[in-house]
């Protein structure tokens, strides 16, 4: 007979297994226990590091094309080890999950125990309170009448529901005893169930972010498109500059509505700061009439269960190139990235569709309000009062063809050569509104139309945000009761002396807790029907 193949081995023979049940629930605890906890918590920070580092193939696959280009040794081998998609990974997707279960693993165990500990009375009082050092003593007339007392003043305000009261309040045991053969009534009370529920509550707020996080990258998406005025937006995942979205969103469940930029406002201070922005748009919706909103900074326009906020404006300068024949290769506006406060703004125009000739390349600089300092032309204002745009062309091969993505305001030189004057240096030109300017060698002209403003749009949809928001608000609640709700124990003590009772109350807390003293004091008024103020508890 084939001996049974045994999931263990020891060294010890004669040693007891654990089987594949004891396997399993060894590993439970391990998963479960405080320390693996803090490491898969510090693991999953650690394994964020490179989505922050490394280009992301679903934010801007475009970059992750050119890293590979750039480093063919490294790059290979990070792609394979899904350094470039970090929070799709499998081996992230695994530091979530254990981390999930070992929160869930603490949690419902100390729900449990909780959940006992706040039905179950407090432990009886010693029959001696002389070691404790915060304590008072009083003579009364009769021990029961004292206990009660003393309880009536520790008990929570009237109308607290049950479960509240032994919560948030004192929790209290009265025993009527014989101790070496005295008649004691003793109480016990015990509070800081409020600051282990904290605790609870902390840690199920974890959980809560990590799910909201988690489903929000399956059914977020987010896109941002820039448009320029008098121009109309269409929402559809075609129509934006940039769309990311989780794995769990489908493009026929975008809206179809449109956003036309009526006009764009900017106001700014008398020193040239801005005070407000604000998007006059046309939004047209299926079913109902195109009415007008206003969209400001922080103040978003909510719409097909998404918000469209009013991310970026610039200038978009419109532009129309004439090859060497005199036909129109390039017309329209083409948005100019602001670099700085006064509005200096950079573009570039490709006009790869040339009759004839080499391919053409400009690279711009506008100045809205330009003025000559130290030899070189600079922007005084982000207003249009003098604005001039000033450019250099070159001719050559764009590199559109070679299947590699570009960014619409980065000009590739591998392949183009600028075009130079007669000493030589490369060619600058100036152009201002509604001028024309003729390139050298016959290669055609450059003609600035108007001058209209674009806005950047960012619409996102995260359903999880308010839930995210409800744990958020949560954590801080749990961790604020944890570091502030007070954990004390008081006990009374109420023993026959002959003809008299001496009471004694003593109290118990962190060494921190300055208010046991205070609390000790008015135990003692309670019972004594005196001034709290008059009673102040030896140490």
């Amino acid at each position: 007979m084939a001996r049974r193949m045994r999931i263990d081995n020891y060294a010890v023979p004669d040693a007891p297994r654990l089987g594949w049940r004891g396997w399993l629930r060894w590993m439970w605890r391990q998963v479960t226990s405080m320390r693996v906890a803090l490491i898969l918590l510090l693991l999953l920070g650690a394994a964020a590091i490179p989505g922050s580092i490394l280009p992301q193939r679903p934010r801007n696959p475009a970059s992750v094309v050119r890293y590979l280009a750039d480093h063919a040794t490294a790059g290979p081998w990070l792609d394979r080890l899904g350094f470039f998609d970090v929070y799709g990974s499998a081996w992230f997707t695994a530091i979530y999950l254990l981390l999930f279960a070992s929160l869930i693993g603490c949690i419902i165990p100390r729900t449990i125990t909780y959940a006992r500990a706040i039905r179950r009375p407090p432990s009886a009082a010693p029959t001696s309170l002389a070691r404790y050092e915060v304590r008072a003593d009083a003579r009364v007339a009769d021990a029961q009448d004292a206990v009660a007392r003393a309880s009536a003043a520790l008990r929570p305000t009237t109308g607290w529901s049950g479960v509240a009261a032994r919560v948030a309040g004192y929790r209290i045991r009265v025993d009527d005893r014989e101790v070496r053969g005295k008649r004691q009534v003793a109480l016990a009370a015990e509070a800081g169930g409020l600051r282990e529920w904290g605790n609870l509550a902390f840690h199920i707020a974890l959980v809560g972010v990590l799910a909201c996080v988690a489903l929000g990258s399956v059914f977020t998406y987010r896109g941002q498109a820039i448009v320029v005025e008098g121009r109309t937006f269409t929402n559809a995942v075609v129509s934006y500059d940039s769309f990311s979205a989780g794995r769990g969103f489908r493009p026929e469940s975008l809206e179809p509505f449109t956003l036309t930029l009526d006009a764009f406002h900017a106001d700014y201070s008398t020193a040239g700061l801005p005070t407000d922005y604000r998007a006059d748009v046309t939004l047209a919706e299926p079913g109902r009439d195109p009415r007008d909103v206003t969209i400001r900074v922080n103040d978003p326009l909510g719409v097909g269960g998404a918000n469209v906020y009013l991310q970026g404006n610039g200038y978009a300068p419109s532009i129309t190139v004439r090859d060497s024949t005199g036909a129109v290769a390039l017309s329209g506006p083409v948005p100019f990235l602001p670099k700085d406060a006064a509005y200096t703004s950079t573009g570039v125009l490709k006009v790869p569709d040339v009759t004839t000739g080499p391919q053409i390349g400009i690279r711009a600089t506008l100045l809205p309000t330009a003025a000559p300092n130290a030899g070189s032309v600079v922007s005084l204002s982000p207003r249009p009062l003098n604005p001039v745009i000033v450019f250099e062309v070159y001719t050559g091969d764009l590199g559109l063809d070679t299947g590699v993505p570009q960014n619409v305001y980065v000009l590739d030189e591998t392949r183009l050569s600028p075009v130079r004057d007669a000493s030589g240096a490369p060619d600058i030109f100036v152009i201002a509104p509604g001028e024309t300017v003729d390139l050298p060698d016959g290669l055609g002209s450059v003609t600035w139309d108007a001058l209209p403003r674009f806005v950047a749009f960012d619409l996102r949809s995260d359903p999880t945000l308010p839930w995210l928001l409800a744990s958020a608000i949560l954590a801080l609640v749990g961790l604020a009761l944890t570091l502030f709700a007070s954990q004390r124990r008081v006990w009374v003590v109420a023993e026959e002396r002959g003809r008299t009772t001496v009471v004694t109350a003593a109290a118990l807390g962190p060494g921190q807790d300055e208010g046991l003293r205070a609390e000790v004091g008015r135990v003692i008024a309670a019972i004594t029907d005196e001034r709290e103020e008059a009673w102040t508890p030896r140490t």
